[in-house]
């Protein structure tokens, strides 16, 4: 049940039907919003209809308040209304009768798993058909705390996205072919020879982590001094393969640390072999060819100092501009191979050939200049059919107690990501990592993170679904006989909820839905994180009302019905809770310690 999604159908009905009596033109109920008010004392929900239609209706309607006026007197004649008031130029402010919480009480009591997912018409707005790629961090070492940022963000939208209805696949994609692959297997081989008993120095360029002394040992275990003897051409390929397997499952298992399993891992190698005689670049260069958006010119040189790589040349061009880009991009090098953004476009090919209605690619804020490129291919290539969303997500700085951390010994120039981890927990990690914005700057603070306190978010959320099950056991020590089960808990008498502060909580469990659906639609996960937030916030406030005045204790030993009331409140708020927690990520614990 969304109160919201109720009103704003009712409202978009007052327009069709003004449309029907010839006093506006048809229009879009898209463009309104049904939301809470920003202050609880305009009322419960608030609608801008009014507002956003003034230009079509000015035909018929003085203003945006005679507007206002003519859906507000059609308002007022549905039940759960007590009253319509107009504010400024022309909101609506709708003020609801406490009967219609009490029925969503119900409703979310009755089918505690379905609350807040989003109907099949909505879903279909959402993309229906989803691929979500994240993480994808080069298969040279473990995760940092950066990666993490990533991962944690993709795999709760993706969380997200499945909850709103929508098939999702988890992708991660390996960036095994560039230049940097070749950097590592060379690394590899000095940590090979140093299992044989040579002293290595490792040079500047290469890797210098711990991590890669294991692979080094099984080198040494599998091929004894074979791959001395090699030349590199020869070793090369036999120690990259080696180096990939074992960083992918390096990550699998910093991804595992933190609840994270891909769906599908695309390998960026596949896109470059040749198995019909053309590459997955070669043929999406020709798919593109054959919609004369390929051609053969000179790009204009870079603004500012040039760079020292830089050719005027002519050379392959694909007509990004076309599609909002800035300039035209090359696929191929001087000599012949195709560029970084060519691959980019195979693989976005492919994941469109794959059948998907929306990309979302998860990256890191150094590739923000990549955006505009990626999304004019994705146009080109799908006819403007597929929608790509780029997140970017910023940087994690990690501090201890307001300091900078220092490096980790074992990855050689940065902290990783399992070492966090194991530190302070994956709650903690996952929480706290999505109580940002992706793309707003996250200071994380090991100490504060795993305080108990309520300037810790995640203890705070945490504590109040623990503080929630605590009054679930006293009503079973006070009322042994009474049912505290969702189904049962329907026959309660919600109608003894009276108190503001009930009121309060009942009012902000009705905004689930509608927060569901909005972050789902915005691709914005920490929009849950912050409503659990706002949600404990006013369960904790309402519980240290209690310590004050315990005629408003949520278990009153001789107040039996007024107990079942308050308890089917509180299980109302636990199955929000946890939902969203579960969204998150993050564990629902019954007891704090």
């Amino acid at each position: 049940m969304n109160i919201f999604d109720i009103f704003h159908q009712r409202i978009a009905a007052i327009l069709a039907d003004l449309h029907t009596a010839g006093k506006l033109p048809s229009l879009d109920a898209a463009r309104f919003v049904v939301e809470p008010p920003k202050d609880i004392n305009l009322g419960d929900l608030a609608c801008n209809a009014a507002m956003v239609f003034a230009k079509e209706a000015k035909t018929n309607f003085e203003s945006p308040r005679h507007l206002a006026l003519e859906i507000c007197q059609s308002l007022k004649e549905f039940e759960e209304v007590d009253k319509v008031e107009i504010a400024g130029p022309g909101f609506i402010n709708i003020h609801l009768k406490p009967a219609i919480y009490y029925k969503l009480l119900s409703a979310v009591l009755a089918k505690p798993e379905e609350y807040g997912r989003v109907n099949k018409n909505q879903t279909r707005t959402l993309g229906g058909n989803v691929n979500v790629e994240y993480v994808s961090a080069n298969p040279t070492g473990p995760m940092h705390v950066g990666h993490g940022r990533g991962a944690v963000f993709g795999d709760a939208l993706a969380n997200l996205l499945a909850f709103s209805g929508c098939q999702v696949t988890r992708e991660y994609y390996i960036n095994d072919a560039g230049a940097q692959v070749d950097v590592l297997a060379r690394s590899v081989y000095l940590r090979y020879r140093e299992a044989l008993g040579e002293k290595i120095a490792i040079p500047e360029g290469l890797y210098p982590g711990d991590y890669l002394k294991g692979v080094g040992a099984i080198l040494a275990q599998q091929h004894g001094s074979g791959l001395l003897n090699r030349t590199e051409s020869e070793w090369l390929p036999i120690v990259k393969d080696a180096a990939i397997d074992a960083m992918l499952d390096l990550i699998r298992d910093d991804l595992h640390a933190l609840n994270i399993k891909h769906d599908y891992f695309f390998s960026e190698r596949t896109l470059h072999k040749s198995t019909t005689g053309s590459s997955l670049i070669d043929q999406a260069i020709d798919y593109l060819k054959n919609k004369n958006l390929v051609y053969e010119g000179r790009l204009p040189p870079p603004k500012g100092q040039l760079p020292d790589d830089w050719e005027d040349r002519e050379q392959t061009l694909f007509r990004s501009t076309l599609f909002g880009d800035d300039v035209d991009r090359a696929l191929r090098k001087s000599d012949g191979s195709p560029t970084y953004f060519a691959a980019d476009i195979a693989y976005h090919k492919d994941k469109i050939d794959r059948g998907y209605d929306v990309l979302v690619d998860v990256w890191g804020a150094d590739h923000s200049g990549y955006v505009k490129r990626m999304s004019a291919a994705v146009k080109a290539l799908s006819d403007d059919k597929v929608m790509l969303d780029v997140k970017l997500c910023q940087l994690v700085k990690l501090m201890r107690d307001g300091e900078p951390v220092k490096m980790s010994k074992r990855a050689g120039d940065f902290i990783t990501l399992r070492e966090v981890v194991d530190e302070v927990g994956v709650d903690a990690v996952r929480f706290m990592m999505l109580y940002r914005k992706n793309d707003a700057p996250l200071d994380f603070d090991l100490a504060k993170v795993i305080e108990q306190s309520k300037d810790n978010a995640v203890f705070y959320v945490q504590y109040a679904y623990a503080r929630a099950q605590s009054v679930l056991r006293q009503a079973r020590a006070a009322f042994p006989d009474l049912d505290n089960s969702p189904t049962s808990l329907t026959q309660a008498p919600l109608e003894l909820l009276i108190d503001d502060g009930e009121k309060a909580l009942a009012r902000i469990i009705a905004q689930f839905p509608r927060m569901i659906e909005a972050a789902a639609a915005a691709h914005e996960p920490h929009r849950v994180a912050f409503y659990l937030h706002e949600l404990s916030s006013a369960f904790h406030s309402h519980w240290n009302r209690g310590k004050d005045y315990p005629q408003l204790r949520f278990v009153n030993a001789n107040e039996r019905e007024l107990t079942c009331a308050r308890v089917a409140l509180v299980v109302c708020l636990t199955i929000v809770l946890g939902s969203g927690l579960s969204l998150l990520g993050v564990s629902a614990p019954d007891e704090m310690r």
